[in-house]
Parts: structure tokens; C-alpha cells; sequence
């Protein structure tokens, strides 16, 4: 499951995991995308601060791009 917010300056998809039968959910993600950045944002499970990480827009292309490609070293 996941929601779409937009905010003044950036979008925000929060993507929930609902768990499955053997296991309890995991920590929601947030996605904000901005016009120059995208950011992650999770929880830690061991304290629940928060853990971000911040991709470039030409690193989420290049992650974009390596979701469909086999193993190996690319360059774009």
C-alpha cells in the first residue's frame, strides 16, 4: 500500500509495508521528490530514529535504468 501527497515543494509517496503471514511490517518508507533530489527516509527498527538517504535526479535514472538490466558495470 502506499499514499501520494503533494506539498508546496515536493512530492511525497509513503510506501507501507503491510507484512505478510510469517512476518511482522517493516518500517514505512517515505519518498519526497524534489526538482533537484530525491530523499528516503526510514526508521531505524533498533531506535526508530530516522535514516535518509539522498539520490541525485542522475542517480535515480541511473537506479531507474539498472532495475531492468543484468549484472554488470554500466555507465550512461
Amino acid at each position: 500500500m502506499f499514499s501520494i501527497e503533494h506539498d508546496f515543494d515536493a512530492t511525497v509517496i509513503t510506501l507501507v509495508d503491510e507484512g505478510e503471514d510469517d512476518r511482522p511490517p517493516a518500517e514505512d518508507v517515505v519518498v519526497a521528490a524534489f526538482e533537484d533530489c530525491v530523499t528516503l527516509t526510514q526508521p531505524d527498527p533498533r531506535d526508530g530514529t530516522p535514516v535518509s538517504v539522498t539520490l541525485t535526479m542522475g542517480q535515480l535514472q541511473d537506479l531507474a535504468t539498472a532495475l531492468n538490466l543484468p549484472e554488470g558495470v554500466y555507465r550512461r
